[in-house]
């Protein structure tokens, strides 16, 4: 048999042996059988024995089949604002992409501060933070748009992957690589499993996350972040060559070859900005995030920066849309039919007489450093958010706090190795930095990371009224 085969097998394996076991009391049979549909599918999201849309499709499709939940109950992840946000922001992504407009903006940056390997550090992650809001995929950002232009400078220095890595190709790597977790962590719409976590906020907890209250809360910590990770790295990991005036040679160049802004550059910034305006200020306007976002999507159609064919050939929309809208179904009935309350009720008993900061603490540990045994940033949340969240809060942690900060985590853990995301990969694959080294930096900027968002971050958030 082949290997995806005998992955498969022993998801089904487990999940009919938690489906037979004998159920604990105060579980309803419903939710202790869908825990064992939900459980399947979480270890087959991190063995990936088929992709997680083939995966996600299968195990809808048995929790109705086994009558555990009614056809609609199933589906009604798919009715979700969030599932919808998602799609929008990809098509978003799409015209950013296709524009050039991404390109555009790390160019002109390192046009004007590109000098010296630090600013040039400096100047990507800067980059790459202003375009994030837009671009929802950490993959396409970082990788789609970042990752080049790293390869390509370090190609005119002549760092290349072995011994030359270290004259300024592997700062570079792990400069705009760490950057870029931090800037998941500042923007709720940097990464698909921000949302992700938005809905599991809303359905187990019913805690409502804005995009403006997740940037207000993380706005300070973050750019202290970003502020300190490239110094820290240039100290830390140093480059051996500390001038590149030929990166504004190469900067001026591209935007030669680029010529002047489009009138669809022109028209997507101003869609750009109105959209992030539009975001932060739903919670006085009352503009829903995912109406802000499908109107920007409609001018971008509108105006010819992305077309129909785009729309329906955009594979990354319409995948995450069914495996997001399946998790979402299965997670909401798992809220409601519990299982989530009963297991928070069981942790927080064991955590009796313990105060809710060191509960929290204790929790945002476990979960942070359980990202080692997960090669899927979407499985680790997927699996541990819901759950964590609710022993959290349950244990008495101010609830926006414990929230946001498990939400700001899920970025931040992203960096301990090589295969905790898509970026990870991408980068790492570029050969500049092996694996001991990756691990060893990833583990030291956590701990920077950690101790920024661990200090200045409860201050803040303690003038924000969060706790």
């Amino acid at each position: 048999m082949s290997k995806k085969w005998i992955k498969f097998l022993l998801c089904i394996l487990v999940g009919a042996v938690i489906w037979f076991l004998p159920i604990p009391a105060g579980i309803k049979v419903p939710a202790w059988h869908l825990m064992a549909i939900f459980v399947a599918t979480i270890l087959a999201f991190i063995l990936q024995p088929f992709s997680i849309g083939i995966v996600t499709f299968i195990a809808l499709t048995v929790s109705a089949l086994t009558g555990v939940l009614k056809p609609g109950e199933a589906l009604n992840g798919f009715s979700s604002g969030v599932v919808w946000l998602i799609v929008s922001a990809f098509l978003f992504s799409r015209g950013f992409i296709k524009s050039g407009l991404g390109r555009r903006i790390a160019y002109v940056l390192m046009k004007r501060f590109g000098d010296s390997s630090l600013k040039l550090g400096y100047t990507l992650a800067i980059s790459n933070l202003i375009i994030s809001p837009a671009i929802p995929s950490n993959t396409a950002r970082a990788g789609g748009i970042m990752f080049p232009i790293v390869r390509s400078l370090a190609g005119v220095f002549g760092s290349e992957p072995g011994s030359t890595a270290r004259k300024i190709g592997a700062y570079l790597v792990q400069t705009v690589y760490q950057a870029d977790n931090v800037a998941c962590a500042i923007t709720m719409t940097a990464m698909a499993g921000n949302l992700l976590m938005v809905t599991f906020a809303a359905k187990t907890v019913n805690i409502t996350l804005t995009w403006g209250m997740w940037a207000a809360a993380a706005i300070i910590p973050g750019l202290i972040s970003i502020a300190v990770i490239p110094y820290f790295l240039y100290k830390y990991y140093p480059p051996e060559l500390k001038k590149t005036p030929e990166a504004k040679e190469v900067a001026a160049k591209e935007l030669d070859k680029m010529g002047a802004m489009t009138l669809q550059e022109k028209i997507l910034t101003a869609v750009f900005i109105g959209a992030i305006i539009g975001w932060g200020t739903s919670q006085f306007t009352g503009f829903d995030a995912t109406i802000v976002a499908m109107a920007a999507v409609c001018i971008m159609m509108l105006s010819g920066i992305i077309s129909w064919d785009d729309v329906i050939t955009e594979k990354g929309a319409w995948d995450a849309m069914i495996w997001m809208g399946g998790i979402f179904g299965l997670a909401d009935n798992l809220a409601k039919l519990g299982l989530f309350s009963v297991f928070a009720q069981s942790v927080s008993s064991a955590l009796t007489g313990v105060s809710w900061v060191a509960a929290l603490i204790t929790v945002f540990l476990i979960y942070i450093y359980s990202t080692y045994g997960f090669a899927s940033g979407v499985a680790h949340i997927t699996s541990m958010y819901p759950a964590f969240l609710a022993v959290a809060i349950t244990t008495g942690a101010p609830p926006y706090l414990a929230a946001l900060l498990l939400a700001f985590g899920s970025g931040l853990y992203q960096g301990l190795t090589h295969y905790a995301s898509g970026p990870s990969a991408i980068f790492f694959g570029g050969g500049y930095i092996d694996q001991g080294t990756w691990w060893r930096l990833g583990f030291m900027v956590l701990l920077v990371n950690l101790l920024i968002w661990g200090t200045i971050g409860p201050v803040w958030w303690k003038v924000m009224g969060l706790w």
